[in-house]
């Protein structure tokens, strides 16, 4: 087949990493006959240097043309300034809220090569594999707020949901948990926001139309702790954007690191948006130690997802745990005994083993 892919790799480590995901993508097309064209694009802080926008015309447009989007990471201390009226997380916001890119899929796999990377004891990973389903175009990151001014020292952010809203990602939950284990629970705050009740009621209506989907409703504070006692317990997990964003930042330390998380963002349309869930990480930019493996396994999804091409999927992801299985490790999930690579170095065994 043929498919136009835009890269935006944006600030610190993302231009690391989403080299080593388009080195995958090439190999793919090389293996299985594809022919995938890249075009590159800003997004992010570099985007703020060279045009004064997060977010360009140019790039919008390139990203609504493509037949998908593969991200890095946005962001770092030159642009760290909260007060800043132009920031390059604006860029991803407005991204994802221009391609109508409401639904955010984060699985959490448990690679049983890594179980000593995590700060979890190897029983509690288990049978760990789950998916957040996180609601990305709506709730408090894009509600109503106002900024603390001059001697005016208080300021808002607006959590707001629309039932409609709440039902187009609860049905894209309810449809993955056919695919899996038949299991949704949903968090949210309902014995405290308004918010989360007409979530709950929402969720529970169209709970109606799966009776052979299990639902069950948690919490977020206690959500956050059973995903540390018990996380095997969950299948799907349902949330809106700030409970999503937190909560798998948290289940990344079920997989030893926030290196091997992969996201799609998804919409309407079959097009949608890859990245890592980490993000542009400063502190180790241009070190070659980032691990660019939740990169990689966002191009899985990319393939799956966007192209419909299930076997390369599973082709890139099985590379994937056949590198671990050989034992290669970057920098954030080395043990001792392991064979230590840097970013490159470790791209380039996922494709050999590909």
């Amino acid at each position: 087949m043929q498919a136009n892919i835009v890269t935006i790799p944006g600030d610190g480590i993302g231009v690391e990493v989403v080299a080593e995901g388009v080195k995958v993508l090439k190999a793919v097309a090389e293996k299985y006959g594809h022919m995938f064209t890249f075009e590159n694009y800003l997004i992010g802080g570099c985007a703020i240097d060279a045009t004064g926008e997060p977010l360009p015309a140019v790039t919008l447009d390139a990203c609504r043309q493509a037949d998908a989007v593969l991200m890095g990471a946005v962001g770092g201390p030159k642009w760290s300034d909260p007060s800043a009226k132009v920031r390059p997380e604006q860029g991803l916001l407005a991204i994802r809220k221009e391609l109508g890119l409401y639904a955010n899929l984060r699985p959490v796999q448990i690679f049983p090569q890594l179980r000593d990377a995590s700060p979890l004891r190897p029983e509690r990973l288990e049978g760990v594999d789950l998916v957040v389903v996180r609601e990305l175009t709506g709730g408090i990151y894009f509600g109503e707020r106002k900024e603390a001014t001059g001697e005016d020292l208080s300021a808002y952010d607006t959590m707001v949901y629309s039932a409609p809203e709440i039902e187009r990602i609860a049905r894209r939950a309810f449809e993955l948990a056919r695919l899996r284990r038949n299991k949704v629970t949903s968090v949210d705050k309902a014995n405290v926001l308004a918010c989360s009740r007409l979530w709950r009621k929402t969720v529970v209506k169209v709970a109606g139309d799966y009776p052979d989907v299990e639902l069950d409703h948690m919490l977020v504070d206690a959500a956050a702790m059973h995903l540390m006692r018990r996380p095997s317990d969950f299948d799907i997990i349902l949330t809106g954007n700030m409970f999503g964003d937190i909560l798998t930042d948290e289940a990344s330390q079920l997989a030893g690191s926030m290196g091997m998380l992969a996201s799609a963002s998804l919409g309407e349309g079959k097009a949608g948006l890859y990245e890592p869930i980490h993000g542009s990480a400063p502190d180790i930019t241009g070190m070659g130690i980032a691990n660019p493996l939740a990169t990689i396994l966002s191009v899985g999804l990319l393939l799956r997802y966007s192209l419909g091409l299930g076997e390369e999927a599973n082709a890139v992801e099985k590379a994937v745990a056949d590198t671990l299985e050989a034992g290669y490790r970057t920098k954030d999930i080395y043990t001792e005994g392991a064979k230590l690579v840097n970013t490159e170095e470790m791209g380039t065994v996922v494709v050999g083993k590909l």
